[in-house]
């Protein structure tokens, strides 16, 4: 289980949140016959992506019509696919395809956007296509019966090389599957070079293969708030947003775990993760905040007011901040370093991050087809660059080289060599999830308000619990 997708690395090596809970768009909205022309096309993906669209042509599926169909599809902020301009081009080369499928765009953010989707579909107006995790579109609305099942589209020979941990990440336990995956990334932490340096803390870390000890990890924290920086880090509990970092930092430490392997319960309740947020609490310079959310942290991180942040991955690392010319650095310079998570016995668990298509059933077949036409495109054809426009990894196996040639070659590489094989467990899955996302920062809310470690800890797991049935 340590290792999600231990045979991952020799596929993806030439390869390299919000989603951690990171800014909106606006929900502004865009038809694709509109949109400007794509920087790119899908004959740049190399052999595998051009196998992949030779095959899509011989097959035989009931996608597109030659009558006009309209689809409204909303994204969650996944990366460079809660960029307008990222999606925009994207789109103009799905028209020039399928011209008579017209596409409106809405961008949610992590803050509204289940507010927006479960309003939407109390009033009969879900969107045709939808993009974001298993644990939304599996887990949550499909196990609902909300969701179409795309149990074709993995029928079709271009779906053969997705990694089998995300294609079983994709398949509900009632034998459908509601999500079609497009991309994936291991989430990480990250540090400010520069503060621990001036606090001789990088001695506490091993930048080969960035990695770090638990004892070593707390020694850091003592030596940077011992040299005047007091905001070490945050334990965020607002809301969901980016708690991955949260569940990633507590089961870490002391090698704890969220569930159990078989995905069916919530296995919080253990003396290593009671160890770890007690040790988290009593710590000088870790603050627990009620009032942070992932994407707020980054901006602490950015702007200097933390030395590290939990919230961290690939698409963080080679985001450019406003004013500034590269990534990688703060907004006044300082170098930002990734980190997988520290551990007692050096087996990183990093939590990994699905992304890929839905469709809500909303009762009209021709906007199904047109639907599925619409994931058979970007999610196979165009896979290349749907994948690039996200900033996270294929999840195809066949897919490679996908930055080779982009000013983040080098960082992309890195995070492949150094993170990506430390993937996980993808236990996001287990039934009552929204609840024990919800159940899990309100925990944490009540320990930094001095609550027991111990009684809150069993407090959050029978509430999980009984959520998931058990």
């Amino acid at each position: 289980m340590r290792k999600f997708l231990a045979t991952m690395l020799a596929a993806a090596m030439t390869v390299s949140l919000v989603a951690c809970g990171g800014g909106s768009n606006g929900g502004s909205s865009t038809a694709a016959s509109d949109a400007p022309a794509a920087a790119s096309t899908a004959a740049e993906a190399g052999t595998a992506a051009a196998e992949v669209s030779t095959a899509a042509e011989e097959v035989s599926t009931p996608e597109a019509t030659a009558e006009p169909v309209s689809l409204t599809f909303w994204t969650y902020p996944v990366g460079g696919w809660g960029n307008s301009d990222n999606v925009d081009a994207l789109l103009a080369s799905f028209n020039e395809k399928y011209p008579e499928i017209t596409v409106t765009m809405e961008y949610l953010d992590y803050t509204n956007g289940d507010d927006q989707v479960n309003t939407a579909i109390e009033g009969g107006n879900a969107p045709d296509l939808i993009m974001e995790g298993p644990e939304r579109l599996v887990a949550n609305w499909g196990a609902r019966g909300l969701m179409v099942d795309l149990s074709d589209l993995f029928a079709d020979p271009e779906a053969a090389d997705i990694y089998a941990n995300v294609t079983s990440a994709c398949l509900s336990p009632d034998g459908n599957y509601y999500e079609y995956p497009l991309c994936m990334v291991a989430h990480c932490m990250a540090i400010n070079k520069t503060i621990f340096e001036e606090a001789d803390a990088l001695q506490y870390l091993n930048l080969d293969n960035h990695t770090w000890t638990t004892e070593d990890f707390f020694k850091a924290v003592q030596a940077i708030y011992d040299s005047g920086h007091t905001n070490v880090a945050a334990i965020y509990c607002e809301g969901q947003g980016g708690d991955q970092g949260t569940r990633a930092i507590i089961n870490n430490l002391y090698s704890g775990k969220f569930t159990n392997p078989e995905h069916t319960a919530y296995a919080v309740n253990s003396p290593e993760n009671i160890q770890a947020l007690e040790e988290l609490y009593a710590q000088d310079g870790i603050n627990f905040d009620p009032a942070l959310v992932g994407g707020g942290e980054q901006d602490l991180l950015r702007n200097n007011t933390l030395a590290m942040a939990f919230c961290w991955n690939a698409a963080s690392q080679t985001k450019i901040p406003d004013g500034m010319d590269t990534y990688g650095i703060t907004d006044v310079g300082d170098e930002i370093i990734p980190m997988n998570f520290p551990t007692d016995d050096g087996k990183v668990e990093l939590c990994g991050g699905i992304w890929g298509f839905g469709i809500f059933d909303n009762g009209d077949q021709a906007k199904i087809d047109a639907a599925k036409a619409f994931i058979r495109f970007m999610a196979n054809e165009n896979v290349k660059d749907a994948v690039l426009a996200s900033g996270f990894f294929p999840a195809h196996s066949g897919v490679t080289d996908v930055y080779a040639g982009t000013e983040t070659a080098d960082v992309m590489a890195m995070f492949t060599k150094d993170f990506m094989p430390n993937l996980g467990d993808y236990y996001q899955v287990v039934p009552g999830w929204a609840q024990a996302r919800t159940a899990w920062w309100n925990m944490l809310q009540r320990i930094g308000s001095g609550g027991d470690v111990a009684t809150e800890v069993e407090a959050f797991e029978t509430e999980a619990n009984t959520a998931a049935g058990q």
